[in-house]
């Protein structure tokens, strides 16, 4: 049988706070869900086959994506309802949920992560000096970038470093948001160009600029 990680057991106080994305809400929590810097994506019920929490947002019909961080769910609607009358519903389940222990994950996220980074930094066909800088990226945007993003209620994953591109992943409430693409090149590329000579334009997936 799977492991099934929890969070600690105790009293829940949740409240929402809007993100720059219109269609994403944070939940944030006084209970911790995962290890800091950790986070999970699920852009689809079919993703989400580790997380039985993330299972029971997506029988919420209007539930389109879900993002949980260390003390955080941010929940991406995909129909026009209001968030007025979403925020109240979504807040019961999440504090009925977690303090009745309901099993969050069944594998572990951090060590999912952990794996994706190191395949990322070091693919088979990289030149060693690709790697080191890959790594150097890696490192800017764990210490610079994700703690602002992750206030916004998203996060960024570095995917690759090739002939000076770099390709992130925008999650959470950072996926599809209006204004991700000047994020992106305004902020997130000029402090990549200026701490890494060697990158000259950063690049988002699903995103067209």
């Amino acid at each position: 049988m799977a492991e099934q990680l929890t969070a600690p057991a105790g009293p829940v106080s949740i409240y929402a706070e809007a993100s720059p994305n219109p269609e994403s809400m944070k939940f944030v929590l006084n209970a911790q869900l995962l290890a800091d810097g950790v986070s999970v994506d699920y852009p689809n019920l079919e993703a989400a086959v580790n997380s039985p929490l993330a299972q029971e947002l997506f029988n919420f019909d209007y539930v389109g994506r879900v993002f949980i961080a260390q003390n955080f769910v941010t929940i991406t609607k995909s129909t026009d309802h209001q968030w007025a009358q979403l925020i109240p519903e979504l807040r019961t389940f999440l504090k009925s949920y977690i303090e009745a222990n309901g099993p969050i994950f069944t594998v572990d996220p951090a060590v999912e992560q952990k794996a994706a980074q190191q395949a990322a930094a070091t693919p088979a066909d990289a030149s060693e000096a690709d790697q080191a800088t890959s790594q150097k990226i890696i490192d800017l945007l764990d210490n610079y970038v994700r703690p602002a993003v992750e206030q916004d209620g998203g996060n960024i994953t570095f995917k690759s470093f090739n002939d000076g591109i770099v390709t992130v992943n925008l999650q959470g409430s950072c996926s599809g948001c209006p204004s991700a693409t000047v994020t992106l090149k305004s902020g997130i590329e000029n402090l990549l160009k200026r701490m890494v000579p060697e990158v000259t334009s950063v690049v988002a997936e699903g995103i067209t600029i």
